[in-house]
């Protein structure tokens, strides 16, 4: 499905982009070493332990993060945590790509099993969650677009964010051999957007945006808008 993009989108080409031929990252030593020995401690005490060690492997962070237990992290030379940023259990996130960066803000929070990946395979992608911005249980934000959420967001349960779409034109080739858009997503500051809402890649959901439970994006939605349906739809706005 073609979707329209905006020229704020700083990763958008026209062309489909295939996997690159570098290396993924491998896990360093240390890094094998913290997620092994150290994700399965229980609080308080495997907080404080995680929290020293995690801070010599992070490309940035305060130490204030909290990391929670059976949490894991790849590529931590490309994750950085802002002050008082909190991991909940089973969260995951994968930064192993070239050039790729993932960022959270001061007090952003990643509750239980949130599941982020810039996708193995792509360079250069980078997702940034801003501050005070709380992601709830189970939520799939994945590249190799950039994918940029604001502060002060409120994403519920079950969201899926994919910066990717399928180029599937071609019948006479198979569908995972014709490539990738990597148009990227972009949701502005105070959003909410309800459980299970599905953000398609090119999208940018504008400034104080509510998207209605179980919505799925396909186009632009203005600031202060209330969208809801299959594709979502602007049926009111914020006065």
């Amino acid at each position: 499905m073609a979707l329209s993009v905006s020229s704020k989108h700083s990763s958008y080409s026209p062309k489909r982009e295939y996997h690159s031929n570098e290396p993924i990252e491998p896990p360093s030593f240390r890094e094998f070493v913290t997620l092994t020995l150290l994700s399965w401690i229980p609080q308080p005490w495997g907080e404080r332990l995680r929290r020293i060690f995690y801070c010599s492997l992070l490309a940035s962070s305060s130490h204030s993060f909290r990391i929670f237990r059976d949490v894991e992290l790849m590529g931590t030379r490309s994750i950085s945590l802002g002050q008082a940023a909190v991991l909940r259990r089973q969260v995951s996130i994968e930064a192993t790509s070239p050039r790729s960066q993932v960022r959270l803000g001061d007090r952003a929070v990643l509750d239980r099993g949130v599941d982020i990946r810039v996708v193995p395979g792509f360079s250069g992608c980078n997702i940034t969650i801003g501050a005070d911005t709380y992601i709830g249980p189970y939520c799939c934000l994945a590249g190799p677009g950039d994918i940029t959420i604001g502060k002060h967001c409120l994403i519920a349960s079950h969201t899926s964010i994919y910066a990717n779409n399928h180029v599937f034109a071609d019948a006479q080739d198979l569908i995972v051999q014709q490539g990738v858009t990597r148009r990227g997503i972009i949701i502005g500051d105070d959003c909410w957007l309800g459980s299970g809402v599905r953000v398609m890649d090119g999208v940018t959901i504008g400034r104080g945006c509510v998207i209605g439970a179980g919505a799925v994006v396909t186009k632009d939605i203005p600031d202060y808008s209330v969208a809801v349906g299959v594709p979502a739809r602007v049926v009111s706005k914020r006065s």
